[in-house]
């Protein structure tokens, strides 16, 4: 069985679910098994809100635990055996990707094999026979190879939960000399929203609350808070385009593909008849997850 993980900084993904970072320890069994992972003896509440940033995934076990619990979803999702042998297959920002790949390797494929633990009161015995990694964003479009059709130059905007990675493709292959990392993700948007609303109007929004208004959804908050959320989101956009030009793409001239968790909130605020960019855009935020899969499964066949 191969299964994807596209570990973000806000969200786990795998080609079925997503869900928050966010991890909890617990000594003893919680009130409710729901979302609790079992592992050596302790108990962990997974995916509730998101954790406190750590830019090395491998400082802690939490991505490891969070590992554990998207295999688990994942399996069930797909009804499978909760006995099963698995090939893992995850990603790393392309920017990074020769730095660091081994240590992420050897983070994930540990010799403790098979891997025991419970999940929502469910006992899982999950033996990862390799763990394969790919560069972010670029093997989504594995899955989507008509963006780069008759395309000679395409720019690929990942805007994920703390970085928006930039990769330029010339003729589908990317060109590793223009890759680049910002700090801008989401999560610097929501921070710097609940700030301004804080600020302005007393009241303490939730990243929920944020990320409603920002998808173009109807909210029952007032006005001022939803022309206030709308507001910097609008800016936000307009920081990232700006960063983007000072990195020397030009916008204009070449289509870009906007990604990642992020790409929503352009997609509801930009479009060609703005003139700012020719983006085109890939909200699917299971596409990376999905593409790692797809990479993986061709390698076999080869």
């Amino acid at each position: 069985m191969i299964i994807g993980i596209d570990h973000g900084y806000y969200a786990i993904k795998t080609k079925q679910v997503c869900f928050p970072t966010g991890i909890i320890r617990y000594e003893y069994e919680p009130y409710t098994m729901q979302n609790v992972l079992q592992y050596r003896g302790e108990y962990y509440v997974c995916g509730t809100g998101r954790q406190t940033l750590v830019k090395d995934k491998t400082a802690n076990d939490n991505y490891y635990l969070l590992t554990l619990t998207a295999l688990a979803q994942e399996i069930r999702k797909r009804k499978g055996e909760r006995t099963a042998k698995v090939v893992l297959a995850a990603g790393l920002p392309l920017t990074g990707f020769g730095r660091e790949k081994q240590k992420f390797k050897e983070y994930l494929f540990r010799k403790e094999q098979p891997i025991c633990f419970f999940y929502e009161g469910e006992r899982y015995e999950i033996q990862i026979e390799d763990v394969k990694l790919f560069p972010q964003g670029y093997s989504a479009l594995a899955l989507y190879p008509e963006y780069l059709k008759d395309e000679p130059s395409v720019l690929l905007v990942d805007i994920g939960g703390w970085t928006v990675d930039l990769m330029r493709l010339d003729n589908a292959v990317p060109n590793a000399a223009t890759c680049r990392s910002l700090e801008l993700g989401v999560i610097r948007c929501m921070d710097e929203i609940r700030e301004q609303v804080r600020r302005n109007t007393g009241l303490s929004v939730t990243e929920t609350q944020i990320e409603r208004v920002l998808h173009g959804k109807p909210s029952s908050m007032p006005a001022e808070v939803v022309s206030l959320i709308e507001k910097q989101g609008r800016l936000y956009i307009e920081k990232i385009l700006s960063a983007i030009t000072e990195a020397g793409f030009d916008l204009r001239a070449v289509p870009s593909v906007f990604m990642g968790g992020g790409a929503a909130i352009f997609k509801h605020r930009v479009s060609e008849q703005d003139r700012l960019c020719r983006p085109i855009y890939l909200t699917d935020v299971h596409a990376n997850a999905a593409g790692y899969e797809r990479i993986v499964g061709q390698m076999r066949t080869l």
